[in-house]
């Protein structure tokens, strides 16, 4: 292995979904498939779980939706254990193979341990190449396995130091994650069925807990928590470490420094099922407050409102609402295509978007229709979009956009992209509007995302609108170079 190029892959963000039970029972495995498939939302690209069974961690995993992955014959060779995480990959760049699909597994010198990340690191480069000197190899390219590596290594160095310790893998993951400039929501197993969830200091990606009498589950989301059958209890907080065993938390506390807080917006924006509480605050209670808003901000003279389905859907109703609208639905979508964003290549995306959504006639012929997003990044999407509603007979489209116009890129797994390439860094809003053939176009203001998003419980990361991350990015980075 060349050093000097240790990561052949320059950007490596990834929006993921991450999934733990540690139960009284021996289902764990199939508790965690229950519980990405509830998160399918956060990654399509591939799928895995790794269980913990008479002390030994085994783990499948595969590329594709949770249920290619898993059919009936992965699911009954799945062996029976308390213990479980699991994780739905989606990368926006990089190598889509099995090599880089989680959960990540490591063996080291006193034990193993698997671990699945959501978030990005972005000093990852850096931490490899400081791994790659002290002799530890990689197989894949992705700053998960970098993590994986560095808790084991940390956690080897724990056992070598000789002090007492009732728990040497925490001690390496609390070491590990003090190194970790980034976001991250990690669920980590080891060989002694303890199940450790942490989440980074400025808490950039969401992670809560659910119980009820068989044990105790972490999520990304807490729909998640729901589907399963169990209670939502609370999120992890920024830098809390919570250590879980035979379905109990034995183990909660603030272990990384408090650093400036900000959940990533674009979980209530886009990303997040709309009937997940993130942080206190309703995500479908977001989006039609965001709808409404907007209505106020930039009304529009016409006929009805419409969303483009389905994350325009809240925020449509919050617009309908607010303005005294007709709502209608002007799309029969294709549920068996999945999300177009959710696709790393334009083509692919583009091709999704023609057979995913098809124009009612009847119901946008001859109106002027308001047509509700969640967002515009590149603006291919809305262009094919609105030109079928015309095709369809729309006399006129009126685009409203539920969030400020992107102008930077995001550093912590949200699929922004080069800056470059950003259509609000090309152009002013309405030469946006001839670009996709709106007849008008408008965007949320961000005073008025801030106002939608006012009961959440932590400030919020707006990076990506406003190019201030909270975190000295410029700086992490170009070290990492170096």
């Amino acid at each position: 292995m060349n050093a000097n190029n240790l990561f052949p892959d320059r950007k490596l963000h990834e929006e993921c979904a991450v999934f733990g039970a540690s139960l009284k029972n021996d289902t764990a495995a199939g508790m965690t498939y229950n519980g990405l498939l509830s998160m399918q939302h956060r990654g399509q690209e591939g799928s895995g779980i790794a269980v913990c069974s008479e002390n030994k961690i085994i783990c499948h995993k595969g590329l594709g939706l949770v249920s290619e992955v898993f059919g009936n014959r992965e699911i009954r060779n799945l062996p029976p254990g308390r213990t479980a995480i699991g994780h739905n990959r989606y990368s926006t760049t990089g190598n889509n193979t099995v090599a880089n699909v989680q959960p990540f597994v490591t063996d080291y010198l006193t034990g193993r341990i698997a671990i699945a990340h959501n978030g990005n690191i972005i000093n990852a480069r850096y931490l490899r190449r400081e791994l790659f000197k002290r002799g530890v190899d990689f197989n894949a390219s992705s700053d998960s396995e970098i993590i994986s590596s560095l808790i084991a290594y940390e956690t080897v160095r724990s056992f070598l130091s000789g002090q007492d310790s009732v728990n040497k893998t925490l001690e390496g993951v609390i070491e590990a994650c003090k190194k970790l400039e980034g976001a991250f929501s990690l669920v980590i197993l080891n060989g002694k069925h303890q199940l450790i969830a942490v989440r980074d200091p400025h808490g950039f990606r969401p992670l809560c807990i659910g119980q009820n009498e068989t044990g105790t589950v972490v999520a990304s989301e807490s729909c998640a928590v729901e589907c399963c059958g169990f209670s939502f209890l609370r999120d992890v907080r920024p830098g809390e470490a919570v250590v879980i065993e035979n379905g109990e938390i034995t183990f909660s506390e603030q272990v990384l420094p408090e650093k400036k807080k900000g959940l990533c917006v674009f979980e209530y924006i886009y990303f997040a099922r709309p009937d997940s509480i993130i942080d206190g605050l309703n995500v479908a209670q977001a989006r039609r407050e965001m709808g409404r808003i907007l209505a106020e901000e930039a009304p529009a003279d016409a006929d009805a409102v419409s969303p483009i389905p389905d994350s325009g859907w809240e925020a449509a109703l919050g617009y309908a609402e607010a303005s005294r609208l007709p709502f209608l639905s002007s799309f029969v979508k294709n549920r068996y295509i999945g999300r177009s964003f959710i696709y790393p290549i334009q083509e692919q995306r583009e091709s999704a978007v023609r057979l995913k959504l098809n124009p009612l006639r009847q119901n946008v012929e001859g109106k002027r229709i308001v047509l509700i997003d969640d967002s515009i990044v590149r603006g291919t999407t809305c262009a094919l979009i609105i030109r079928s509603l015309k095709e369809a007979g729309a006399k006129e489209v009126h685009m409203r956009i539920a969030s400020p116009p992107f102008r930077y890129t995001c550093y912590f797994g949200t699929d922004i992209g080069d800056e470059k390439n950003l259509l609000a860094n090309k152009i002013d809003p309405d030469k946006m509007a001839q670009s996709v053939g709106a007849d008008s176009l408008k965007f949320l203001t961000l005073p008025g995302l801030e106002q939608a998003c006012r009961q959440a419980c932590l400030p919020l990361c707006r990076g990506c609108f406003t190019g201030d991350y909270g975190i000295p990015v410029e700086k992490i980075c170009k070290e990492d170079f170096e």
